[in-house]
């Protein structure tokens, strides 16, 4: 697995590189040797935030944790991916290296007694109108709907965006690459 470490508003340590390094190739049993890893360490004002991404063909796992160390974020961050893996493996089991390391729980970070988790399903189909907006104007339609997204056709670009308001303030625009 390739891994990529990225700094910002951080000086990253070769030990907490190396202890970083280790501690993710040891998922590799799941992936095939094209999966990619990116971790990226950044620091605002008091609090360490780690965001993990592995990358396998047309898998994706995720994972953002924030505390005050960044060596107790990348313990947090692995567990919460080993549980997407596992938590998908069953839909996506044609795609895992190694099926026999989750069906047999042998698993690295996680802990089996946290898996219990209800299965969700689509309860609410919406259609709606996509008619061009600029970003200001979607914003503004965002802030007067009691949703936490929106989605608009881009004037600009004339592509599809999703405009949604983000935890901890402002706004992200999602806009899928077709």
């Amino acid at each position: 697995m390739e891994i990529q470490i990225v700094s910002k508003n951080y000086a990253t340590s070769e030990k907490l590189k190396g202890i970083i390094e280790k501690k993710i190739e040891r998922l590799d049993r799941y992936f095939s040797e094209n999966a990619s890893a990116r971790v990226v360490c950044s620091k605002e004002k008091d609090i360490c935030k780690l965001e993990l991404t592995i990358v396998d063909g047309g898998l994706m796992f995720r994972s953002e944790v924030k505390s005050d160390n960044m060596y107790q974020n990348i313990d947090m961050a692995l567990p919460k991916v080993e549980k997407q893996i596992i938590k998908y493996s069953g839909k996506l089991k044609d795609k895992f290296k190694n099926r026999q390391a989750i069906e047999n729980e042998d698993w690295i970070y996680f802990e089996k007694k946290e898996i219990e988790e209800p299965k969700q399903k689509v309860i609410k189909t919406k259609s709606l109108d996509i008619v061009p907006l600029s970003v200001e104007d979607a914003e503004m339609y965002l802030e007067s709907s009691d949703h936490a997204f929106y989605v608009y056709l881009n004037a600009e670009t004339g592509k599809v965006n999703i405009m949604y308001k983000r935890t901890f303030g402002g706004v992200g625009i999602i806009e899928p690459i077709y």
